[in-house]
């Protein structure tokens, strides 16, 4: 077994990734890993290869952890035309998840920090694995997020 490799984190791009990682510290209690990051010149351009790309942002540490993975948020100059919201059942990276005590308190505050609900709150009891408590939400630049809570 390879003991040199490990997950290192998950990038997020964004409109604004001030706003952004905001949301993530208020709704999930991530917290911000400085230095901020403010990264251009011939070694992006060539990484990238985006010419003349500008990238800013930070990593937040995720809930749970005090090591380990963190959630990248990043914003490129310039920005990609493309401006698709991801969807549920769309190749490449589907949602985030997060284990919460309470979904309904979780899903009131990512509502009041500018997300939105994408289908309803379920209740299913998987026998010896417990029972799920579950809901996928947005944030408000429309990547998806999976709340949910394990109780046996």
């Amino acid at each position: 077994m390879n003991t040199d490799m490990k997950y290192v984190h998950t990038n997020l791009i964004a409109r604004d990734w001030h706003n952004l990682a905001q949301f993530y510290i208020d709704v999930f209690h991530c917290k911000p890993v400085y230095p901020e990051r403010d990264l251009s010149g011939e070694w992006v351009d060539q990484l990238t290869g985006l010419p003349g790309a500008r990238i800013t942002g930070i990593h937040l540490r995720l809930p749970g952890y005090d090591q380990g993975p963190t959630l990248e948020i990043f914003s490129y100059e310039p920005e990609d035309s493309h401006k698709n919201k991801p969807g549920l059942n769309c190749q490449g990276l589907g949602h985030l998840a997060f284990h919460v005590h309470s979904v309904d308190h979780v899903l009131r505050t990512l509502l009041a920090h500018g997300g939105e609900q994408v289908g309803e709150v379920i209740c299913r009891d998987y026998g010896e694995l417990g029972v799920l408590t579950a809901v996928y939400a947005r944030d408000p630049e429309g990547n998806i997020i999976e709340i949910q809570n394990w109780c046996k």
